[in-house]
């Protein structure tokens, strides 16, 4: 499958109980106007208008390259194993965008390409709504989630930030944020007390029939692997916009860790 930058496409038939998906990234977005930055995420994003007049939530130079990247290669891979994720794509800024912008906010959004998350009129997932999304949806979130090692997922009866939205009305799960992807400290004991959906563990991690469906769909997702790399930019594998610091960040290290469910202890959880 091409991960380029063309029109997306759906997929009718990702999920039970869930409208179609987008299953490839949006087409490149020119941002024409900063509205402002949100006080909300550890990255705290910038509010944009696009060409499209679609407003983007962007993570520019200062969310890091590194979260830029593991943010594209997670998302593309979300899309692949058919996780309802807010549409996304490669941004583009111009210096002419910067220039209107104070210096530090200019250069944490920095000009060239960026991370952009298309806004979508939907609220937060509270707890008493976990129930309310489709089990079959719920367990391929925490499944996707156990593989690439994403701990900020996490909601539980007194507080969280689960980083996954809820439209009502449709009966619509909208997932974001996969910036923490990767974790080097990932625990498994507080993934599986803490993870939104963690009460459907045991039902896919001890049944051997469930675990070889989600091995097949991540062996599937994998597919897209090369194309995924290939379609990051550039600026993004340096630290310096002169592009003159190569990031330590080896691609074939996050498949190493992707590979690992094809070892048996991949579901040990107890």
């Amino acid at each position: 499958m091409s991960m380029g930058y063309g029109w997306p496409f759906i997929d009718e038939n990702v999920q039970r109980n869930q409208k179609p998906v987008l299953i490839s990234p949006l087409p490149e977005v020119e941002i024409v106007e900063v509205l402002r930055r949100s006080e909300h995420g550890m990255t705290k994003p910038f509010i944009c208008r696009g060409d499209d007049d679609h407003i983007y939530f962007v993570k520019g130079t200062g969310a890091g390259r590194e979260s830029q990247i593991k943010e594209w290669i997670a998302g593309n891979l979300a899309l692949e194993f058919g996780i309802p994720l807010a549409p996304f794509g490669i941004v583009s800024v111009s210096e002419e965008i910067t220039e209107l912008l104070a210096p530090n906010s200019a250069s944490d959004l920095g000009a060239g390409p960026a991370f952009g998350s298309q806004e979508q009129i939907v609220t937060e997932l509270s707890y008493s709504q976990v129930k309310d999304v489709p089990v079959q949806l719920r367990k391929a979130v925490l499944v996707f989630d156990w593989w690439i090692a994403n701990v900020d997922r996490m909601l539980t009866e007194n507080s969280g930030n689960p980083n996954l939205f809820w439209d009502a009305e449709e009966q619509r799960l909208v997932v974001i944020d996969h910036n923490q992807s990767f974790d080097p400290d990932f625990d498994a004991d507080d993934f599986c007390k803490y993870h939104a959906f963690g009460d459907c563990v045991p039902v896919v991690f001890d049944d051997l029939v469930e675990r070889q469906h989600y091995t097949d769909r991540m062996e599937q997702a994998l597919l897209g692997w090369d194309g995924i790399v290939q379609s990051i930019p550039e600026e993004w594998w340096y630290r310096d916009p002169e592009m003159t610091m190569e990031l330590n960040l080896a691609p074939d290290h996050l498949l190493k860790h992707l590979q690992r469910f094809r070892r048996a202890n991949f579901w040990n959880w107890k």
